[in-house]
């Protein structure tokens, strides 16, 4: 019977991304939404490790099983860090993606395209019975635009422009972006720890 691990997370591609990386350990990935009851956790962390620790370990604790959180957002190195831990909800309480785009590119007006310079940041935290909570981390470097650009992705993708692509995370192919996103470096870095892990002494 395979182990079980949670995502904490209810976007579906999300898990998929997560399905790939747990296929060699025989696990079955699950996420939020197929867990009996919706648990509403209060990302009140002041770091995106805080707030994925906190994701992991609540879950793992109240169903006893391994548990994946992760938090994530958008560094803009003008903007003294902002938008940050507060990326999803940067233009109000509700998520919405264009609000959000168009509030950072009001707070870069003007601002040159040398002093655009921003980052995407993953924290991912593991976490289980019996173990230690893991945490790893990825980064993708870039510039914000002026304008939007390309169609594909979420969220801030339209305005973070790749200078090795020549193209914003919109413009570029699903595997072009999971090769240089934060949450795929992220994602490769847990796999060579669970690796070790698992080929070692175990999970703990």
């Amino acid at each position: 019977m395979k182990e079980k691990v949670v995502i904490a997370t209810q976007n579906k591609g999300k898990a998929k991304e997560f399905e790939d990386l747990f296929a060699p350990f025989h696990f079955e990935v699950v996420t939020l939404l197929d867990l009996p009851e919706k648990l509403d956790i209060i990302e009140d962390g002041s770091t995106f490790e805080e707030n994925a620790i906190k994701k992991a370990e609540t879950i793992s604790q109240k169903y006893n099983c391994f548990t994946i959180g992760d938090d994530s957002g958008l560094i803009v190195d003008f903007l003294n860090g902002r938008p940050g831990i507060y990326s999803a909800r940067y233009a109000g309480e509700e998520k919405n993606d264009e609000a959000n785009i168009q509030k950072v590119l009001q707070e870069l007006e003007g601002v040159p395209s040398e002093d655009r310079t921003a980052r995407f940041y993953c924290a991912l935290a593991f976490s289980g019975p019996g173990m230690k909570t893991k945490t790893v981390y990825g980064t993708c470097e870039g510039i914000i635009l002026t304008e939007k650009r390309g169609s594909s992705g979420f969220g801030y993708d339209p305005i973070f422009y790749v200078e090795d692509f020549g193209k914003t995370l919109a413009e570029l192919s699903k595997d072009e972006k999971n090769r240089i996103s934060h949450r795929g470096n992220a994602i490769r870095k847990l796999s060579h720890i669970l690796d070790d892990w698992v080929s070692g002494s175990g999970l703990t």
